[in-house]
């Protein structure tokens, strides 16, 4: 299977604000009384504005000639009841934007109602697939994935050596409650959530720059400004690509901070809640992943109490009732986005997701067309069986390229101290690579759709990569390995085939995997490879969260899960890069590394010198201009570093599928299957309607 091509970096210096004002205010021209329902398919002549597919009001106004007459979902009143916390609703002119982000639909405008119909794993697993189905951030990636483009904000704004970015949000914006939204909770959000203690112990990457903190200024109510100690493009990648929204509700959120209000503790304290940071901890979930618990399913018997079961949002969707079964949502009664035509978005009603952690019963119910919509947790193996069933089910897959693969990590900092001298010899890890049969991989498990190579932290890799690290360690040759393995004294004292370590105790790689992570076949098939160079494994399935929890406790032999990044998701975060080597979520390791860097060197594991080199390149790679020399040099350096000492091993690069039913309308193919881009995010689903 070709690569697909690597994607531009789109990082425009201006968001275009001051340039609409001029160009594309109002003139006194004749004005036609309702706008042309322009589709992607179909313009109807409208021309194109400054960005793909969207156009702030004014603009898409004056291009079309015309002035939007204003409707919504006959059903928003309805749905607003289910809200509890929520009044009654002012006219739809008060509830949008003066300057809405007008929405072209693909191929057609879209009819109101219905429940989209989701799965998910549990009620932290595997939930991506429909959090990106409603999630807004500040901007977002085009479906080209190459260009940023408004949504939350309606521009932005660089200083010539990126340490200043500028967002202009939308005039008359409102949370799902209807209070005003604007630069305050943006402020909110860095200053009393992100770089608080009581709420993270630690920052994350995203919201620092080269470690140290950012400044958030207000200019006005629509104005907010970042100020950066140093150069970081980035930074407006993060806010296209992320989960973690540059916003809470101050208004809702503060009152329950002690530090803004009070008597915050002692309101906490009347709804049955310890203090004010218990009540914030119970709305959101002490982490920026917005489908944490809320108190429904948290403190249930305590939310009667409180002003609103779900904290107000700007998503498409606000969350009005949540079991350990699953969640349901009602459409956002002041979302934000309209289309050409002058509908309110969302078109659907509803949404509704489940929780099925069993992969096969995940499955079934997808053959039986009993889900709208999957792309997290699907595996190419399951395929052939959604394939076979299209017709029947009236649904369609297609198999979209994986900027990740799966890939395999060894415990460097195993509790186990003989383990940590044997996992940390890199002999060991080099041996561990040519023991697998990548091609043997690929036939069996993959179709041989496949391409095998070794994992070089930039997925695509940039032109930086030298080809000799794309396949580094990464034949098949178990006489290599075995040598290797001889090297690092692993020997066969007791004669029954498997090799004990230097101590003389028997080496017994425990293998723990879940299946959202990766494939059940290419975890049992790296077990035989490496069993056939001598090391004995046991294979087990777990769930996402087993894995997750033993993973970050330091408890596993070998991590194991999909792992890779582009250069431009790689230029807002240095995750990948710096102990433990990504979040929570995703594929980590050597976590007495990471608690030695949280420490200063008080706890922990200190890491090797290629370590601390990683660390010290990627925060000056991320100031550094993409293209230039120093950034190549930069490039090069960190991948081989990472991939030189094969701190991850990785297998087979294949496709994956997208499944949709046929009734989900103004669906187009996604152009990789991919958790970076995030999922559905830059494909507009707030324009998807059900045919039904």
């Amino acid at each position: 299977m070709k690569a697909f091509k690597p994607v531009k970096l789109a990082l425009p210096v201006c968001g275009g604000v001051v340039l609409m004002a001029a160009q594309f205010g109002l003139s006194g021209a004749a004005i036609a009384a309702g706008c042309p329902a322009a589709t992607v398919a179909d313009m109807k002549g409208v021309p194109a504005g400054m960005y793909p597919q969207q156009y702030n009001r004014d603009e898409f106004e004056k291009l079309a000639n015309c002035k939007l007459s204003l409707k919504t979902n006959p059903d928003i009143e309805k749905l607003n009841k289910r809200i509890r916390g929520n009044g009654d609703l002012p006219p739809l002119a008060e509830r949008i934007p003066e300057d809405a982000l007008i929405v072209a639909p693909y191929d057609s405008i879209g009819k109101y109602g219905g429940t989209f119909d989701m799965l998910s794993n549990a009620t932290e697993a595997g939930t991506s697939d429909f959090l990106a189905i409603r999630h807004v951030n500040l901007v977002r990636y085009s479906d080209d994935l190459q260009t940023i483009v408004p949504n939350v904000a309606k521009g932005w704004e660089w200083n010539g050596d990126y340490t200043q970015l500028t967002f202009f949000l939308r005039k008359g914006h409102k949370w799902s409650d209807g209070h005003p939204f604007g630069a305050e909770d943006v402020k909110y959000w860095y200053d009393n959530l992100s770089m608080n203690p009581n709420i993270y112990e630690k920052p994350k990457d995203f919201v620092l720059v080269a470690g140290e903190r950012m400044t958030v200024d207000v200019i006005d109510a629509q104005t907010v400004r970042f100020n950066l100690p140093a150069p970081k493009p980035g930074l407006l990648v993060h806010f296209a690509n992320s989960y973690a929204q540059g916003f809470q509700p101050k208004h809702f959120l503060g009152k329950w901070d002690p530090k803004m209000n009070p008597d915050a503790d002692k309101m906490a304290q009347a709804a049955g809640f310890e203090n004010g940071l218990d009540v914030l901890n119970n709305y959101y979930g002490n982490s920026d992943w917005t489908d944490t618990p809320s108190p429904m399913l948290r403190s249930p018997d305590r939310v009667g109490k409180l002003p609103a079961d779900t904290h107000p949002t700007l998503e498409s969707h606000i969350l009005v009732a949540e079991s350990t079964e699953g969640r349901h949502l009602v459409a956002n009664p002041y979302f934000f986005q309209v289309d050409t035509a002058g509908n309110q978005l969302p078109y659907v009603s509803e949404q509704d997701e489940i929780y099925v952690n069993e992969d096969e019963v995940r499955l079934l119910k997808l053959v039986n067309a009993e889900a709208d919509f999957k792309e997290q947790s699907l595996q190419l193996s399951t395929a052939p069986l959604l394939l076979e069933n299209q017709e029947k089910g009236d649904y369609t897959v297609h198999l979209r390229p994986e900027i990740t693969m799966s890939t395999f990590s060894f415990n460097v900092t195993s509790e186990n101290l003989e383990k940590r001298k044997v996992f940390g010899d890199l002999r060991f890890r080099q041996a561990m690579s040519v023991a697998i049969n990548r091609a043997e991989i690929n036939e069996s498990a993959f179709f041989g759709m496949g391409e095998a190579k070794q994992y070089v932290g930039f997925s695509p890799p940039p032109a930086f990569v030298e080809e000799k690290w794309k396949q580094h360690y990464a034949q098949h040759d178990p006489k290599l390995a075995s040598k290797l393995l001889e090297e690092a004294g692993l020997k066969d004292t007791d004669g029954d085939g498997f090799l004990e370590m230097p101590n003389g105790e028997k080496l017994v790689i425990n293998m723990q995997f879940a299946v959202q992570g990766v494939p059940a076949a290419l975890v049992e098939l790296v077990g035989q490879h490496w069993a056939a160079v001598g090391i004995q494994t046991t294979v087990k399935e777990v769930t996402p969260d087993e894995f997750r929890s033993a993973q970050s406790a330091n408890k596993l032999d070998v991590s194991m899960w999909r792992k890779g990044q582009p250069l431009a998701v790689i230029l807002g975060t240095n995750e990948m890069w710096v102990p433990p080597y990504q979040d929570y979520f995703n594929l980590r390791t050597a976590m007495l590394w990471a608690e030695w860097v949280d420490t200063n060197g008080a706890s922990g594991v200190e890491p090797p010198d290629y370590a601390k080199q990683l660390m010290d390149d990627i925060n000056a790679f991320q100031s550094t201009p993409v293209g230039t020399p120093e950034s190549d040099r930069l490039g090069a350096r960190l991948v081989e570093n990472m991939v030189g000492n094969l701190l991850f091993i990785g297998t087979v690069q294949v496709p994956a599928p997208i499944y949709h039913r046929n009734a989900v309308q103004n669906f187009v193919e996604y152009k990789t299957h991919s958790y970076e881009y995030y999922r559905s995010y830059p494909y507009r689903p707030t324009q998807w309607w059900l045919d039904e």
